[in-house]
């Protein structure tokens, strides 16, 4: 047997080095080189390089191919009967395909997951659990039944007509011959930090252990061609849990995000080699389990907020998909000498130069106040358009005047105090029209060649901030 070597790998960036740095070559961060013993022997390669035959009866003979000569197949994905989930995965899952889930502890990674197989009654799945009893994925399970379910038949009738198989295991060699006994169409890994291989000998989680058992579980889908999805933490700095190297190992990354303390949770695509990396997917956390949102507009304006000072609506776009928002703003004399600023679900920085802007450019001295900003519903907006409604809601807080109800805007400030053009005006202005907006705000610039007749909503065009503060304001 061969001899065990030393290795040390960067937490940050996965390069390795056979000896000690200071400072990473690769991405350049001090201190993260960690000691790490390897094997040289990998017999979990072979366990899973055998799986081609052991699945199909054939034998893999890799060789190089002319390009001309492949044969490119247009193969239908696996419908996850989950109109927001398949949004983003490009129209469904990908035979063969990696998938990373990403998400805070407690977000509701394992219940997306697990309420999303339960639908596939048609397809055999092999649920892997590293955390959770089958006690506790069984209690889980029967909150996650539908009600339309229950009033026809039991729980326990609904969960036997699931092929989902749950089996609790952390050795990824003893999950392949799980695989291989049942034959499943889909692989779930929850999560990828407690599965461990012989192949190395260190603890889960660490980064030798993630990045190989990712590398194997790779090579077992591509050369079985079933589909695996993984699941995997956030750490403190938000980033996914283990080496930076596992996000290139897998074919998409999904990031479920949101707020505990709200019910709405993002679903974002921060890697997609099957689809686009813009769409987004949107749920409602409930007692039963994530319900689809597919309106989000008009859960985020609930409320009425006629003759209320510091609210606007801003039409913003998370990905391709066009919202409404609402953005909420409070000023007042500062109390302790020093003025706070405070931006919740918007960047704190922008904040400031739009406060700089609101000063230099339109004279509204806030150098001695506090200025608090809030985006309503816990959504964290990044969307340059809502500019406008930042400085609209702080203005309407600042001298306690409301602004009219349906009325909502979409503009980006430069720092000249102009109104900058924004992407994709027609979606906003459609969405603003359906949920009945009267009147809408957009740079004078999107309006060339922008045929506006046919929708029920006026356009006010804008080339500055005064000019849309005097429309607002008077």
């Amino acid at each position: 047997m061969a001899k065990d070597k030393t290795v040390y790998v960067c937490g940050n960036c996965g390069q390795e080095s056979p000896k000690w740095v200071g400072r990473c070559p690769s991405c350049g961060e001090w201190n993260t080189f960690k000691e790490f013993t390897v094997r040289k022997e990998n017999a979990s390669v072979a366990v899973a390089g055998s799986f081609r035959q052991a699945l199909t009866g054939e034998q893999q003979h890799p060789h190089p191919v002319p390009v001309g000569q492949i044969v490119s197949e247009k193969e239908p994905r696996l419908n996850m009967y989950d109109d927001e989930l398949n949004r983003v995965l490009g129209g469904g899952l990908v035979a063969g395909s990696l998938v990373l889930l990403g998400g805070e502890p407690g977000i509701g990674k394992s219940t997306l997951i697990l309420q999303t197989v339960l639908k596939l009654t048609d397809k055999r799945v092999l649920y892997v659990s590293g955390e959770e009893s089958a006690r506790q994925l069984k209690l889980r399970a029967d909150r996650l039944v539908p009600e339309a379910e229950r009033t026809k038949e039991s729980k326990d009738g609904f969960l036997a007509r699931s092929l989902c198989m749950v089996v609790c295991e952390t050795s990824l060699e003893r999950i392949f011959l799980h695989i291989r006994n049942e034959q499943p169409q889909l692989v779930v890994i929850d999560s990828i930090q407690t599965i461990m291989t012989e192949a190395v000998d260190s603890s889960p989680g660490s980064i030798s252990q993630v990045r190989e058992c990712a590398s194997l579980l790779l090579k077992f889908a591509k050369e079985s061609n079933i589909p695996v999805i993984l699941i995997g933490h956030i750490n403190k700095e938000g980033s996914l849990a283990g080496p930076k190297v596992l996000e290139h190992i897998v074919d998409a990354v999904l990031q479920f995000e949101g707020d505990q303390h709200y019910m709405y949770r993002i679903l974002r695509s921060i890697k997609n080699r099957f689809g686009s990396t813009a769409e987004l997917g949107i749920y409602e956390m409930r007692q039963d389990g994530l319900r689809q949102v597919s309106n989000p507009s008009e859960l985020l304006l609930t409320e009425n907020h006629e003759g209320l000072s510091g609210v606007a609506i801003s039409s913003a776009i998370e990905g391709v998909r066009p919202f409404l928002i609402e953005t909420q703003a409070l000023v007042s004399t500062a109390a302790y000498g020093t003025p706070q600023r405070s931006a919740t679900g918007f960047d704190l920085r922008r904040l400031n130069m739009l406060l700089a802007v609101l000063e230099k450019r339109v004279g509204f001295k806030l150098a001695q106040k506090d200025v608090f900003l809030n985006i309503a519903g816990g959504l964290k907006v990044t969307d340059p358009a809502i500019d406008l409604s930042v400085i609209a809601a702080v203005l309407s807080s600042n001298v306690d005047t409301g602004i009219e109800s349906g009325v909502c805007m979409a503009g980006e400030v430069g720092l000249s105090g102009e109104i900058r053009p924004v992407n994709r005006i027609e979606q906003r202005v459609a969405e603003a029209a359906k949920l009945g907006f009267r009147q809408m705000i957009v740079p004078k610039y999107n309006m060339q060649g922008f045929d506006a007749s046919n929708l029920k909503i006026e356009l006010v065009p804008v080339r500055k901030v005064e000019e849309a503060l005097r429309v607002l304001f008077g």
